[in-house]
């Protein structure tokens, strides 16, 4: 492989309508990886995306009464938009519902089983929806899924089968060969010990008892099930199967594998005996870093408390969002959030460091040379000191980043901007001033200091992209670099300085705590207790339910829309309401038409299928694959259901 390339992976994410700031800590790491690699000169393919199959998503989008790809399609957006805003620079979002994909995973599939490492037969055991696992009765925990712990039910299918015993030997074999494969190292130890010694058993690869997948091609009863499909992504998005594998035949095999450690089994132990079976190579490092916890443990929308990086992002900036998440926890280990940290890495590390030698040092240059410092400089004591210093940081920094290590590669830079605040007290440019003579001393300080932050510029640009910039413009530099900028001391022949806004303005942090404790309160459930599956709410949360009762008038199908029954609703006030509902498959339009349903009257709008539905009529799961609408004739129009 040219190794002037770098190709860098998020996992693929499911689509779920609320991603949180874990999701996020894994995609803003990547992206600092890539855009160092790229300021270092390397061709960079990063890529993200989501899983888009499996029975899950086909069971809540039947429920919303659309098809599984309306719904995903809706979720996609949402989180592309979340990366745009944490400015991620990705290469390529992968979907597993795009048409290359597909065909792709496909082939794999045949070729598996042309070499005799695929073979049919049923399941038989314990099931997890959420997490769409298959355990057996030794790997459950008291009835429930041991990576989510929520209950799984007995069911048996016919499938097909993946032969990943046959492949424990050589698993162990490559990870002993490949020093490094796995990181950290204890992830490796974890997966040889509590996996592959116990014995691997077959993987199943396909299911029948669903149809939203990418259907098995030697028997389309059968669709391709989630890891095997999941997986192959990080060939599929560089063309692997296709006419066209230029970027395959470049980028792979992946530099580094970037992935929360819950998934770490299946990356290094699915993924790599799939490589191995199709005779492809495997990635370089698979690294699984920790997860971003509370205080009460682990985030879990199910649980109510997920932390938002919109709202984060919004009220404290994306930047700040970013350096706090890669300096407060060191990558590989579990580290805790929470607002107050936030707050006070604000306050000390970027308002009060980074920002103020920046603002002071503008300021200065400003006041003493009228924004230009002279060619005219004297060298003088401290200087060698400083320089010293931003190459030692350059080296650390690089070190540091090559492996991972960002938060040490952010305490490294914060003690140059430390430093580099120090040798404005030591060098005492206000009194430099008041002596004529030592006016080529002080346009050295100030070039020195200049010099000091060019080059802090581009050793946080990985992590912070958009205050770097501005941060070279209050310089009055401009153009592009690279990061071998920030090797040289003394790049710039001088300095003409212009004032900019404060980068990063103080907080109080009592007040924004008292705040954010008052929003919370407002806006914010209670954290959630999960009992079996179902989620207590309090009487305030059921309150904020409007129930009302509503006589059907009119009813009719939905062109193109084989699941949904427009419904034109008398609620009592006076104006029609229109409500689009998945019940086309139990239910006709006649037999609708004139009776009381129960409608939740203050749902928010949604377009299904062009239809904006105004609500969501209540309905009853009476058996399996049979629905009954809740039907309350007699009773007025618009009374409350309480």
């Amino acid at each position: 492989m040219d190794k002037n390339t770098f190709y860098i992976t998020t996992p693929i994410y499911y689509p779920s309508d609320k991603l949180h700031i874990g999701h996020t800590y894994s995609t803003v790491a990547a992206d600092t990886m890539a855009r160092y690699k790229r300021l270092r000169g390397y061709d960079v393919f990063f890529l993200t995306g989501t899983d888009e199959h499996g029975q899950k998503i086909e069971d809540i989008a039947k429920a919303a009464g659309v098809t599984p790809k309306e719904y995903v399609d809706k979720i996609v957006d949402g989180i592309k938009s979340l990366w745009k805003l944490m400015n991620i620079s990705y290469d390529k979002f992968i979907r597993t519902t795009d048409d290359y994909h597909e065909k792709a995973v496909q082939k794999i599939f045949k070729k598996m089983y042309d070499k005799g490492d695929i073979y049919k037969g049923y399941y038989e055991g314990l099931y997890c929806k959420p997490c769409e696992s298959f355990w057996t009765e030794t790997q459950a925990v008291d009835g429930k899924c041991p990576d989510c712990g929520r209950p799984v039910a007995k069911a048996r299918e016919e499938a097909y089968f993946f032969k990943l015993s046959n492949y424990a030997d050589k698993l162990v074999d490559y990870y002993n060969s490949h020093p490094g494969f796995i990181e950290p190292e204890s992830r490796q130890n974890e997966m040889i010990n509590n996996f592959i010694k116990p014995g691997l058993q077959d993987l199943c690869v396909s299911r029948s008892s669903f149809k939203w997948g990418i259907p098995v091609p030697i028997n389309e009863e059968h669709v391709i099930y989630v890891w095997l499909d999941a997986l192959t992504n990080y060939i599929t998005a560089l063309g692997y199967g296709s006419e066209d594998d230029s970027n395959y035949k470049k980028f792979w095999p992946a530099d580094v594998h970037l992935i929360g450690k819950d998934i770490i089994r299946f990356h290094t132990i699915y993924w790599p005996a799939f490589l191995m079976s199709i005779e492809e190579p495997l990635p370089e490092k698979v690294y699984g870093h920790g997860w971003v916890l509370l205080k009460d443990g682990k985030m879990s929308k199910s649980k109510g408390n997920v932390v938002d990086p919109v709202f984060l992002a919004d009220r404290y900036g994306v930047d700040a969002l970013r350096y706090y998440l890669l300096r407060e926890i060191a990558f590989g280990s579990d580290g805790e959030f929470s607002n107050e940290n936030l707050i006070n890495r604000i306050n000390s590390d970027l308002a009060n460091d980074l920002g103020n030698l920046v603002s002071r040092t503008v300021a200065m240059v400003l006041k003493y040379f009228d924004g230009e410092i002279p060619a005219e400089r004297e060298a003088g004591e401290f200087d060698d000191e400083l320089k010293a210093l931003a190459a030692e940081t350059v080296e650390k920094a690089e070190k540091s980043l090559d492996t991972l290590n960002f938060s040490v590669a952010l305490t490294d830079i914060w003690k140059f901007i430390s430093r580099t605040n120090k040798y404005i007290d030591e060098t005492q440019p206000w009194l430099l001033i008041k002596d004529e003579s030592k006016k080529a001393r002080l346009a050295e300080v100030m070039y020195n200091l200049c010099e000091s932050i060019r080059i802090i510029s581009v050793l946080i640009c990985p992590f912070l992209p958009l205050t770097s910039p501005e941060i070279r413009k209050q310089l009055g530099i401009s153009g592009d670099f690279t990061w071998d900028d920030c090797k040289v001391f003394g790049k710039e022949a001088t300095y003409k300085v212009c004032k900019g806004d404060i980068i990063f303005p103080r907080i109080d942090i009592e007040k924004e705590l008292a705040e954010l404790e008052k929003k919370k309160a407002e806006n914010v459930n209670p954290v959630k207790a999960e009992i079996e599956g179902i989620a207590k709410i309090g009487i305030d949360d059921f309150a904020k339910v409007d129930l009302r009762v509503a006589k059907v008038t009119a009813c009719e199908p939905i062109p193109k829309a084989k699941k949904l029954l427009k419904l034109t609703l008398d609620d009592g006030t006076g104006t029609p309401r229109t409500v689009a509902s998945g019940i086309a498959k139990w239910y006709k339009p006649e037999d609708l038409t004139g009776k009381s349903v129960i409608v939740v009257s203050n749902l928010k709008p949604a377009v299904l299928c062009g239809v904006e539905s105004n609500g969501m009529i209540l309905a009853a799961d009476a058996a399996e694959d049979d629905v009954k609408v809740i039907f309350v004739d007699g009773v007025p129009e618009g009374s409350k259901v309480r």
